[in-house]
C-alpha cells in the first residue's frame, strides 16, 4: 500500500511539473493583444522653422576717443543727469571730457607761430617798400648816365656802377616779391598747425554724433585713453530702439525655406507666455561653421514701440513655412507604427514597404517640394489591425496632414500596442526595439 501511495505521489509531482512547464512556456501564446489608438482629428496646422537667435538694435554707433588723455568728467543728459548706461542724449550731446592740458599748449604754440609768420608778412612787405624806393632811385640815376653816356662828364666805370645799381635794385624787388610770397606761405602753414591744434583740443570733449541711447559705456571718470592706431571705444549708442533686429542662426537644411518678407514669431524669458512678431528683413551670405555645421543669419525686424525688449535678449524664434486649415491631421506615431504580421487582417492588401513607409518630416519635405508622399496608418478592428493607405502633407514636428478616402474624422488610429499580461498592462511604443517571443519568454542557457 505504501509503494502505492509512493507512486501515486509521483505521478501527480510529475503532472504538476508538466503543467507548470507547460504554462511557463506557452503563456506567451495567451497574452491578449490591444492597442494604444488616438481618434484623427480635423483642424488648423502651421508648419514651423525654430531656430535661435540675439535681440540686436537695428544701428548701433560706436563712440570713440581721437586723442589719448585721462577721462577727467562725464556729460549730462536729456534729464541732466551724469551720462551712463540707458542715457537719451542728443546730436551734440557732451559724453565726456578728456585733459585737454597739453592741448591747450598746443594751441597757444600754434597761434604764437602764427602770429610770428603774419609778423614775417609784414616785414617782407616792408622790405619790398624799400627795394622799390631803391629801384626808384637806381632808375634815375640809371636815365641820368644814359643821357650823359660816357664823355668828359661822366667816366665809363660811373656810366656801368649806375647800369648795375639799377639792375641791382630790380633784382632787389623781386626778391622782396618772393620774401612776401614765402611769408604769405609760412602764414598758412601755421594756420594749418593752429587748425590741427584747435580740433585736437575740440576732441577732448566727446560729444554724441546721434540721437540714441547708451546701451554701453566703457570707461570711467580717471582712466586713460590711449589712441594710436586705433581709436579706442568709450561708448555705444543706439540710435533707434523702437525697432530691433534678431539676428538669428538657421542652420543650411532650413535656409532654403526662408525669404525676405516672411512672418516669424519669436518668444523671450525675459516674458513667457509672450510672444512678439516680426519678419524677415534679409538673409546674409556669409555662412559660418561650428563643429561641421554650416549655419546662416537670418536678420528679423520687430515693432518695439512698447519699449519691452531690451538688446541682446536671447529669442526662440519660429519661422512660418506654410499652413493648413481644416484639414485630417494624424499623430506622427501613427505613421510609424508597424504591427507583428500575424497581426495584420489576412485579406488586406499589403501596406507597402519601407521605401514607402517614409518618416513624416521627409514626408513634409518632399511635399513641400511639389511632391506627393504616401504612408500608412493603422485601425483596430477586433484584436486585428487593418492598413489604411494615405497621402502625407504638411507636419510640424508631431501632427502631420494626411489625405485618404478610407479615412474619417474621429476614426481611431492604433499607434502602439497595450500587452495584457499577468503582471498588467504595459505599452508597447513603435519607437521600441522589438524582441522575438523566445527571447521575452524562455530564460538565457
Amino acid at each position: 500500500m505504501s509503494r502505492f501511495r509512493t507512486r501515486l505521489v509521483a505521478v501527480l509531482l510529475v503532472g504538476v511539473i508538466a503543467l507548470s512547464a507547460l504554462w511557463y512556456w506557452g503563456r506567451g501564446d495567451r497574452i491578449e493583444h490591444s492597442y494604444h489608438t488616438v481618434p484623427v482629428k480635423r483642424g488648423d496646422l502651421i508648419a514651423t522653422i525654430s531656430a535661435t537667435g540675439t535681440v540686436e538694435p537695428e544701428e548701433v554707433v560706436d563712440v570713440g576717443a581721437q586723442v589719448a588723455g585721462k577721462v577727467v568728467a562725464f556729460g549730462q543728459d536729456n534729464n541732466g543727469a551724469i551720462i551712463d548706461y540707458g542715457s537719451v542724449v542728443e546730436v551734440g550731446t557732451v559724453l565726456a571730457r578728456i585733459d585737454d592740458a597739453l592741448y591747450a599748449a598746443d594751441v597757444d604754440q600754434a597761434r604764437a607761430q602764427l602770429e610770428q609768420a603774419r609778423a614775417g608778412v609784414r616785414r617782407a612787405e616792408a622790405d619790398l617798400v624799400q627795394f622799390q624806393a631803391r629801384l626808384m632811385q637806381a632808375d634815375r640815376d640809371w636815365a641820368r648816365a644814359r643821357k650823359l653816356g660816357p664823355s668828359e662828364a661822366l667816366s665809363q666805370s660811373d656810366y656801368d656802377a649806375a647800369l648795375s645799381g639799377y639792375e641791382v635794385a630790380k633784382a632787389n624787388v623781386a626778391v622782396g616779391k618772393a620774401a612776401i610770397a614765402q611769408a604769405q606761405g609760412a602764414v598758412s602753414q601755421a594756420e594749418a598747425s593752429l587748425r590741427r591744434s584747435q580740433q585736437n583740443f575740440d576732441y577732448c570733449t566727446i560729444r554724441s554724433p546721434v540721437k540714441g541711447v547708451i546701451i554701453d559705456r566703457r570707461v570711467n571718470t580717471g582712466q586713460t585713453v590711449v589712441a594710436s592706431l586705433s581709436a579706442p571705444s568709450l561708448f555705444l549708442i543706439a540710435k533707434d530702439l523702437t525697432r530691433l533686429q534678431i539676428w538669428v542662426a538657421v542652420n543650411e537644411a532650413d535656409i532654403g525655406h526662408i525669404r525676405p518678407g516672411q512672418a516669424a514669431s519669436f518668444t523671450v524669458d525675459a516674458f513667457p507666455g509672450r510672444v512678439f512678431r516680426g519678419q524677415v528683413e534679409k538673409m546674409r551670405l556669409n555662412a559660418s561653421m561650428s563643429q561641421n555645421v554650416v549655419t546662416y543669419t537670418v536678420e528679423v525686424t520687430t515693432d518695439n514701440r512698447d519699449g519691452l525688449l531690451l538688446p541682446y535678449l536671447t529669442a526662440n524664434v519660429k519661422f512660418l513655412v506654410d499652413e493648413r486649415h481644416e484639414v485630417l491631421l494624424v499623430p506622427n506615431a501613427a505613421l510609424r507604427f508597424t504591427p507583428a504580421p500575424e497581426r495584420m487582417l489576412s485579406d488586406q492588401p499589403n501596406p507597402g514597404s519601407e521605401e514607402d513607409r517614409s518618416s513624416p518630416l521627409d514626408s513634409a519635405r518632399d511635399a513641400q517640394k511639389g511632391g506627393q508622399a504616401r504612408g500608412t496608418v493603422w485601425v483596430q478592428e477586433g484584436g486585428a489591425v487593418r492598413p489604411v493607405a494615405v497621402r502625407i502633407g504638411l507636419t510640424d514636428g508631431s501632427l502631420t496632414e494626411v489625405e485618404s478616402e478610407g479615412l474619417k474624422e474621429g476614426m481611431p488610429l492604433v499607434v502602439g500596442e497595450l500587452q495584457d499580461e499577468a503582471s498588467g498592462l504595459s505599452y508597447t511604443s513603435p519607437f521600441a526595439p522589438q524582441f522575438s517571443r523566445e527571447s521575452r519568454t524562455r530564460p538565457d542557457r
